[in-house]
């Protein structure tokens, strides 16, 4: 559960926007979205791999 402390006199919309950046920086939303369907622990590691190389792949493209 995340906590953000209102100050006094604080506008809402910064406390929501800190809220926000919050949720994102904790990536709370994509664990909830991968928790809604069940993978295989193959599948998992097959798209782990793929980001793998496309990360290798960019990297040396950006040596050149």
């Amino acid at each position: 559960m995340l906590i953000i402390n209102i100050k006094s006199g604080e506008r809402i919309e910064s406390a929501l926007k800190r809220y926000k950046r919050k949720v994102r920086n904790t990536k709370q939303l994509q664990q909830l979205r991968s928790k809604k369907v069940f993978t295989k622990k193959s599948t998992k590691r097959r798209e782990e791999i793929t980001r793998a190389k496309y990360k290798e792949e960019y990297k040396r493209s950006q040596e050149i």
